[in-house]
C-alpha cells in the first residue's frame, strides 16, 4: 500500500515538474496544480496510512491523526486561490504580451514594430 501511494506522490511530481517547465502558461498552471496534489498527499500521508482507525477522538483504542487532516484541508483551500490568482495572471500576460509564452517574448504584432 506504501509503495502504491509514495509511486503515485512520484509520478504527480515528476508530471508537475515536467509541466512547470514548458513554454506556455497553461500547463505550467497544470503543473502547479498537479504539485499541490502532491504536497496534499504527503501531507496526508505524514499522519500514518492506517486502515479501520477512529477519526474521532474518544470512539475506539486507536485514531487517526487529526493534523495531517487538518492541514491538507488548510492546503486545498490555498491552491485553490493559488490556482484561480495564476490563472488570472496567465489572462493578464496573454491580453498585455499578445500570446502565452512564460518567457516574456514579443508578441507577432509587437516583435514587426520593434525591426
Amino acid at each position: 500500500m506504501e509503495l502504491l501511494y509514495a509511486s503515485c506522490v512520484g509520478v504527480l511530481v515528476a508530471c508537475g515538474v515536467y509541466l512547470i517547465l514548458r513554454a506556455r502558461t497553461f500547463p505550467v498552471v497544470l503543473g502547479l496544480t498537479m504539485l499541490s496534489y502532491a504536497v496534499n498527499l504527503f501531507l496526508f500521508s505524514s499522519g500514518r496510512l492506517t486502515i479501520n482507525k477512529a477519526v474521532v477522538l474518544g470512539t475506539g483504542a486507536d485514531y487517526a491523526d487529526p493534523l495531517p487532516q487538518a492541514l491538507v484541508l488548510t492546503a486545498i483551500v490555498i491552491g485553490f486561490a493559488m490556482t484561480a490568482f495564476v490563472v488570472i495572471l496567465a489572462i493578464r500576460g496573454r491580453a498585455d504580451l499578445g500570446n502565452d509564452h512564460v518567457d516574456g517574448h514579443l508578441g507577432k504584432i509587437e516583435h514587426k514594430e520593434h525591426k
